[in-house]
């Protein structure tokens, strides 16, 4: 039965649905709902690949917290499957999908509501969304999809920072999923904006919506999500795995030159196709890689002092204006065109708000607004545009801000978005928006925005099925944008990393690395992130500590590498080092979905490292960053990231002296312990056949490279 039938005829089948109980199951996991007298709720969910049942305390099965108009929240009610009554039950069926409707009323409210629940036949993960009709005009602030008192869930992510003037502190804590430590389970929404909790046990995974609902114009939401693991300790490995299943585009090794280390904001389409030129020539045609995947123009090609009420992010003289140089000469070496480009209207682009605002778009105090609709249409329009023209990547540059200031649109009530009164007097920038206390009326600008740009990026992907799309400044780390794009930034961290050394370098990114996903718990994963990294714009260091600096930074196993390079000041030992460390991530490239960090804090002088594991291969980095020798040592099990079932091993390694003091071969469960000496860095592969690294891939011999 669908929502959108009149109240008239849902109010007349109210008493048409027997007390039951149903089942939606498959291989991996059952869920049993009940609607014994009339009332919704789930009454167990059992994981047969843990083989582990659990049964919430209670069960609300969803949260709606609704107003009576956008001026006044303070008479906003919650409500929950125990203030509606069921009226109909259907399960369906078909190849693929089992799936359960349930028509739900509450006649005094004029609400109607429709649960759809979907397992598919093959999945360890079920879906769930709400359809909601109202007889008359109400506000939905929050909708929780799912909502159980489970004795075992908790929240991995906990931090919440939605700052505007905090350098460095940017940590919305969004879109962040839930797990539960017995029963193996992992909970969320698939949207980058949902605002999902565990609090004293109950487990919310929902969102600030805060719009209008009008009668005759059901809204439906996100789906919920839920998957079961074999083991609890394992659920993120499991929950990533989901993660990729539901990316717009699978992992993708992508890697490609930027110009912005090059020529910073003086780029032009000459200076730019000499780039392009140059690296080919040294990398594909010197040393037999294969072609970049891209180019990039970075920030210069924008001309940002004209005026943009007809057309956004217009080109410079600098350019021809549809980019026809820029595309002949990557076309002439078998590559694409990127772009740079900042939908906020950040950095050198900045100049261009006052004029947008006078012209009568949604402008901030630092920024263009992510929910404005006019603005954002011509975005669209013109990302779109640019997509089909060929445009092949984007970096997205300076989404909700920066690294220092972000900006919260407070007229989202002028789009439909509920008031927020408390904040009247409040400039979009204004320092007092960092205080937690105003966190639900920034999750509303937040959510508004971020729904606007998954809009826009789906249309990117219609008009190019390969698009890639990374967002960068102001983002947030969700692993649902991966629904959308393919690479987020690591946020808050510098573009170049601080250090006098390559040492330091190393210990500043591998910091910001730790305190992220170590510290701080992000449930993101490492294979997806943007790291500015590496970096090449001087030469003189030995070849020897470029290529430890360039094997450790590849070793954080991000798919998207973009090379930050001065191509004309580097000498042939800086192309031969480069060649090495980017025919090994080709090498080790199907491991990387798996990537994890191991070991201590950087910062502190803790041996630290990363590794990553499929079926029949993995590796090792390892760093000493301390003055200091230091012996460390590992398991080779599956908390190490090794998959059960693997089989005996050969090492192998691309740095010289990387296999000092280990065995020729190891296996599952099998201990290793390194030998450090102060500020040493190694890296140690593993396969079911020797690589035995020769030269066309590495300049380093066999036998050096397995001096004992």
């Amino acid at each position: 039965m669908k929502i959108y039938l009149s109240l008239i005829t849902i109010f007349a089948l109210a008493a048409r649905c027997c007390a039951s109980e149903f089942v939606l199951e498959n291989d991996s996991l059952a869920r049993i709902i009940s609607t014994e007298h009339g009332l919704l709720r789930t009454i167990q969910i059992i994981n047969k690949c843990a083989h582990v049942t659990a049964a919430p305390d209670t069960s609300p099965e969803f949260l709606l917290r609704i107003a009576p108009d956008t001026n006044n929240s303070a008479a906003a009610v919650a409500l929950t499957s125990s203030d509606f009554r069921v009226l109909n039950v259907v399960l369906f069926t078909n190849a693929n999908i089992k799936g359960l409707n349930v028509a739900l009323t509450n006649i005094e409210r004029g609400l109607g509501v429709e649960l759809v629940y979907e397992l598919g036949n093959d999945d360890f993960f079920m879906r769930k969304h709400l359809t909601i009709a109202s007889s008359k005009p109400v506000i939905l602030e929050r909708i929780d999809v799912e909502a159980f008192a489970l004795k075992d869930a908790y929240q991995p992510y906990q931090l919440r920072e939605i700052t505007s003037r905090a350098s460095g502190r940017w940590n919305p804590g969004l879109g962040q999923p839930l797990y539960t430590s017995n029963s193996a389970t992992f909970w969320g929404m698939e949207f980058p904006a949902a605002d999902n909790q565990v609090k004293d046990g109950s487990l919310c995974a929902g969102y600030l919506w805060g719009r209008i609902i009008y009668p005759g114009k059901p809204y439906q939401s996100y789906a919920a999500v839920m998957g079961v693991a074999d083991d609890s300790k394992f659920i993120e490995d499991t929950f990533f795995e989901y993660i990729n299943r539901i990316r717009a585009r699978p992992l993708r090794l992508r890697i490609q030159y930027n110009s912005w280390f090059d020529y910073g904001g003086g780029v032009d389409e000459k200076k730019f196709a000499a780039s392009v030129a140059k690296v080919n020539q040294e990398r594909v045609v010197a040393r037999g890689n294969p072609p970049l995947d891209a180019y990039t123009n970075d920030n210069g090609w924008e001309n940002a002092k004209t005026n943009w009420s007809d057309e956004v992010w217009k080109v410079n003289d600098k350019f021809d204006s549809d980019f026809a140089s820029s595309f002949r000469a990557v076309r002439d070496v078998n590559s694409r065109l990127g772009l740079w480009l900042s939908p906020g209207c950040l950095f050198n682009s900045r100049y261009e708000i006052p004029q947008l605002r006078a012209e009568g778009f949604e402008a901030l105090s630092n920024s263009m607004s992510m929910a404005g609709p006019r603005y954002m249409q011509a975005l669209e329009n013109r990302l779109v545009e640019l997509t089909r023209s060929g445009i092949n990547f984007f970096k997205l540059d300076g989404v909700f801000g920066h690294l220092n200031t972000r900006d919260f649109d407070l007229n989202c009530r002028n789009y439909g978005v509920a008031a927020m009164p408390e904040l009247a007097g409040f400039s979009p920038d204004d320092s007092r928006l960092s205080d937690s206390k105003y966190d639900e009326a920034k999750i509303y600008y937040l959510a508004a925005g971020t729904e606007r740009l998954m809009q826009i990026f789906r249309k990117m992907g219609e008009a190019n099925p390969n698009v890639h799309i990374l967002i960068s400044n102001g983002a947030y780390l969700s692993p649902w944008w991966l629904m959308y794009v393919d690479d987020v930034w690591m946020i808050n961290a510098g573009d170049a990393a601080k250090g006098a050394t390559r040492g330091q370098e190393l210990v500043y990114r591998d910091g910001r690395y730790y305190d992220i996903w170590r510290n701080q718990n992000i449930q993101f994963p490492m294979s997806s992130v943007f790291n500015h990294e590496p970096k090449k714009t001087s030469t003189g260091e030995s070849p020897d500590e470029f290529r430890k600096y360039l094997f450790m930074s590849l070793s954080r196993g991000t798919g998207f590498i973009e090379l930050y390079l001065k191509p004309f000041t580097l000498q042939s030992n800086d192309w031969d080092v480069l060649s090495e460390g980017l025919h090994w991530t080709r090498e080790m490239f199907s491991t990387f979905a798996r990537v994890r960090m191991h070991g201590g804090d950087p910062a502190a002088g803790e041996v630290y490292g990363y590794t990553a594991w499929n079926q029949t291969e993995g590796y090792i980095s390892v760093h000493n960053p301390s003055d200091k020798p230091q012996a460390y040592r590992i398991t080779l099990n599956r908390e190490f990231g090794l998959l059960p079932g693997s089989r005996e091993f050969y090492l192998d390694s691309p740095l010289a002296g990387s296999l000092q003091g280990l065995p020729e071969t190891c296996k599952y469960g099998d201990s290793l312990i390194f030998q450090l000496s102060p500020g040493e860095i190694r890296i140690v592969d593993f396969s079911f056949t020797p690589k035995l690294y020769r030269e066309g891939f590495s300049k380093i011999s066999a036998a050096t490279n397995r001096a004992r």
